[in-house]
């Protein structure tokens, strides 16, 4: 099975947006068809990013749902400990964690819509894509 690093970009998104790329992608995933693998960073980054009030006030979920959705992603993630060390994203160094995510993980992917990220395409044999061309990979 396929394992996925997503970016916190596009859990916010998700539960923004009901429709479009992302919240289909976290669907994918709920029914079982790829992995997600996390860290203790970026499950901490999405905990605080999703209750940005910014987030907050376009979100279409509840906070309850939000806090659903956090639980599930950091226990039914791979996670893994997110210790290496690596400087690879020089225009933002904290997205690093995705990519030593990614490489501590093996997956295959990371995916999301940060430019940074994207402007290295890939990165150790782990492609980095948009979600528009995760859900292509997916069939769907």
């Amino acid at each position: 099975m396929v394992k996925v690093v997503i970016d916190t970009n596009l859990v916010a998104s998700a539960t923004i947006v009901s429709v479009g790329h992302s919240a289909p992608i976290l669907d994918a995933w709920r029914a079982g068809k790829f992995q997600i693998v996390t860290s203790p960073q970026i499950i901490e980054e999405m905990k605080q990013v999703l209750f940005y009030k910014r987030i907050r006030k376009r979100s279409f979920m509840t906070e309850d749902e939000v806090l659903i959705l956090l639980d599930s992603l950091e226990h039914s993630s791979i996670q893994t400990k997110g210790e290496l060390q690596l400087k690879v994203v020089d225009a933002d160094p904290a997205d690093d964690k995705f990519i030593i995510a990614a490489i501590e993980g093996k997956t295959s992917y990371i995916v999301s819509g940060d430019q940074h990220l994207k402007d290295i395409g890939e990165y150790q044999g782990i492609k980095i894509i948009s979600p528009t061309e995760f859900l292509k990979i997916l069939g769907g």
